[in-house]
This record gives structure tokens, sequence and C-alpha cells, in this order.
């Protein structure tokens, strides 16, 4: 409206003065909605939480065999917690609304879009006690079946909430005093675990209703005053490895009624020691299930509370040798996942300059693309 104002008063100064012009209506913009193409293993969700004006998150929709095309945008609300489900159909949000935009009254949701258009398919409430925290993997998921999500509170009393999207409904509260993080069953579909400030590991059995059968808690595994472990973890099958932060990597079993610890084994070697090497970002590690690969962020020059830093360079290993095997440049990556292919590529999100880094895994990690500035404080990378 502002421009044709001044446009009309343009118009009338030339009258005014005698000099001829014409003037042409501006047309109206016809606004069109494009469909989005089938969904295949390269397209990118990054979750943005937007700390500037943190009411606003979303997260960004690439596609990253295409240039990094921009596909489209969720919104996740105040501080959202975010989730692929286990099929990919559908992306998860956990949220917080206030009905004034930064005041009045509170109301959480689980909300379900819809992975082939990104359209509203569903909305739960949930009690409104759901972690507003950066978004690790793990503070929302779903069990192996895709019917119960698992989502992380904290008041700052630590919880899980148990929603039934089948019958689309809240179904119980399950206390986790102590402990932090969901780890779903890979064998089970009504069966979690959780890692615990003591070290032990609690894992929660529950029936139909969603109410808990069991909850028993592991034997001390690791020691967290002396080497925590980052709460991030990858899986095969029921064996999660999580990384601490002086550079161990310990395989946790979830399989048994109880967590039991497979192995553990340092990613670092003697001259990394000496110039002091360690594991570090928010989403710090990926594994490929097929070729039983893993690859962690790492930084120079560590010491106590760098384990955020943005990575230095990624360390490639195999498991099953439990040996290093590669090293690359990191570009300031602080976020990293694989693609869901027999031969995976690595996406990681350059915490620095804002930008999603592509890597060949195959015969060795390889850098071979970058997109252009993308997201404002994004934590977690996703993969379709």
């Amino acid at each position: 409206m502002e421009k044709i104002s001044k446009l009309k008063k343009i118009f009338n100064l030339l009258l005014i003065f005698g000099i001829p012009c014409s003037y042409a209506e501006i047309s109206p913009e016809t606004i069109t909605i494009e469909k989005l193409k089938r969904a295949h293993p390269h397209r990118i969700y990054l979750t943005d939480l937007a700390l500037n004006h943190v009411i606003d998150g979303r997260i960004h929709i690439l596609d990253g065999a295409d240039n990094f095309k921009y596909l489209g945008l969720i919104g996740t609300g105040m501080m959202g917690l975010t989730a692929l489900s286990n099929d990919r159909s559908e992306m998860l949000v956990a949220t917080t609304y206030y009905s004034k935009g930064t005041r009045g009254e509170k109301s959480e949701y689980l909300e379900a879009y819809d992975t082939n258009d990104l359209s509203l398919k569903m909305e739960i409430k949930i009690p409104p006690r759901h972690a507003q925290a950066l978004p690790y993997v793990g503070t929302m998921r779903s069990s192996i079946d895709d019917r119960y999500v698992y989502i992380q509170n904290a008041t700052p009393a630590t919880s899980i909430s148990i929603i039934d999207k089948k019958e689309k409904k809240f179904v119980h509260e399950v206390m986790t005093p102590g402990c932090w993080i969901i780890l779903p069953s890979a064998s089970n579909d009504k069966k979690f675990s959780t890692m615990c400030g003591d070290g032990t590991f609690l894992t929660v059995t529950h029936n139909s209703e969603g109410v808990p059968t069991s909850q028993e808690r592991s034997d001390k595994l690791f020691d967290a005053d002396k080497d925590p472990l980052f709460v991030q973890a990858e899986n095969i099958k029921d064996v999660f490895f999580f990384v601490s932060f002086l550079g161990d990597v310990y395989e946790i079993d979830l399989s048994g009624p109880t967590a039991s610890l497979n192995s553990k084994w340092s990613l670092l070697e003697d001259d990394d020691l000496t110039e002091k090497w360690r594991p570090s970002g928010y989403q710090l590690l990926a594994i490929s299930k097929t070729s039983n690969r893993m690859y962690v962020a790492m930084h120079k020059n560590g010491r106590e509370g760098s384990h955020k830093f943005p990575g230095d360079e990624i360390w490639s290993y195999d498991i099953k040798s439990q040996s290093r095997i590669g090293r690359s440049p990191g570009n300031n990556t602080i976020a990293m996942t694989l693609t869901k292919e027999q031969t995976p590529h690595l996406y990681a999100y350059d915490g620095i300059n804002l930008q999603i880094h592509k890597y060949e895994t195959t015969p060795n990690l390889k850098h071979v693309d970058m997109s252009d500035l993308i997201g404002e404080f994004a934590g977690l990378i996703q993969t379709h």
C-alpha cells in the first residue's frame, strides 16, 4: 500500500508540471503452493531454536542432493523438541504456545506433521512439563513401532511423558529422578531406558495402556564425576554407543531387563592425549549400521568446559576393530548425521559460519559440498 501511495504522488506531480505519462494498475500477486517432490534420503531437516526470537523456532527443510534447495519450513513455537518418526512419515514437535505471544495462558502440544506435504496431521495436548531445552537427540523419541511417543520433561524434576498416537492422547507420566534422555528399545515396542547421573541406567517397560509394569536400575556403568558421558547416543539394534568427555566410547547393551556394559574403548592415541584432543558438539557422533563406521567431532586443546566447542576435525572409526581409520576437516561442526543409505553421506552443521557441509563416506570421509548460510541457532540435523 505504501508503494502504491508513493506512485500516485509521483503521478500527480507529473500532471501538475504538464509532463505526459501513463499509469498502470499493479496486478495483485497470485499466491500458490508448490507440492514437494517425493522425499529421498538426502532431504535435510535442520532444527533451529532461533534464540534471538525464541518463540518463533522452526525446522528448515532442504534438499541436500539439489544444491541445498530450500524446500519448506515447519514452525516449532518456543523451544520445541523435534524428532522424525521411525518410518519417516511424520515430523514430531513437542512445543509451547502462549495465548498472548510471550505471556498469557500456556499450552503444550505434541504435533505431527506429514513429511509428504508438511501439513499438520494431528495435535495432542500434553502436560505442561516438556523440557524447554536444546534439541538433543533423545529429548523426544518414538517407540520402534511408532505408536508411542516418549517426551523428556523437566520442571526441573525429570520425568517422561508417554503419548499414545493411536488413541491420540497422553496416557502416563513416568518419574525418572536424576535421569535424562530417552533411549527407546529396538526390540520391544513398550520399553525404553534413560541415563542417570549416578552412572546407572534406568529401564522402563510399560503395557498397552502406557502404564509402567517394571522399572529396573542397572549397576554403575560409568563415573559421572571423573568422566561424564555426552547424552547423545547412536545405536546398532539394542547397543547404544556413548562418548565420554575425555574420549572413551561406552557400548551399552539395553536388550535385557537392565543395562549392561558390553565394551569400553578409547578414541585417542598417545599423541592425541599430548595434544589434548577431546570430543565436542551438540550432536557429536553418527554411526553407519551398514559399514559399522562411527564418526566423531573432535577439537584440539580440550579443557574443562570445552565439550560444546565446534569440531576442528571429524574422526572416523571402525567399530569392530575399535580403531581410528581416518581424520578429516571438521568445518566447525556442532551437529552431524548420516543418510540412511547402503553407502551413506554425512551432513554436518557449521556452528560458526551457519552452513551445512556434505561429505562422502566411501572409501574415506571426503568433503564435497556446502550450503549457503542457513539457520540462526541450530543444533540438531536429521535426514529423511
